[in-house]
């Protein structure tokens, strides 16, 4: 029931991290997420359709992204990154192909994902955007963050990017 929540997300080499959010769905809505999707589906940009959980209060902090900065905490302790695939679910991780979940976990997730550069609608288009992210940073690192960085704060500056 807390405000702060601490959410398992799949990290580095596979391992199960806590990931720091402000809540935005009711109490115990992690645990319908499989149920919620195998109902709901997916609306465009790879969110849930018509999910319920979202309280009120919630969808005003996702539309501003207060509830992603407690990820801060996760940046300073070093699980995560400013730049990179998000950490994902493990319903959601399950969904991704095996050669693109072994690439997932190969860094550390990131704050700022590809989803706001390449601007995908789809769950494969979503998917094709992480691969091509990965590949290009496995290659150049630093170039393909500071690239990433500063295209998707252009995107969403002067394009309107929400993830929705």
């Amino acid at each position: 029931y807390s405000f702060l929540i601490k959410l398992n997300r799949i990290g580095l080499n596979g391992k199960t991290f806590k990931v720091y959010k402000l809540r935005t769905m009711r109490p115990y809505s992690e645990y319908l997420q499989e149920y919620i999707y195998k109902k709901n589906n997916l609306k465009t940009g790879g969110k849930i359709k018509d999910d319920f959980r979202i309280s009120p209060y919630g969808k005003i902090l996702r539309k501003f992204w207060i509830d992603e900065l407690p990820m801060i905490l996760n940046i300073i302790k070093g699980e995560m990154k400013i730049v990179g695939v998000r950490p994902l679910s493990q319903h959601f991780y399950n969904l991704y192909d095996l050669d693109l979940q072994k690439n997932r976990i190969k860094n550390k997730p990131g704050f700022i994902p590809p989803y706001y550069v390449d601007l995908p609608k789809t769950m494969s288009e979503i998917m094709e955007s992480e691969g091509n992210y990965l590949k290009l940073y496995e290659k150049s690192p630093i170039k393909t963050d500071l690239k990433y960085f500063f295209i998707a704060f252009k995107n969403v500056l002067f394009k309107g990017a929400r993830s929705n």
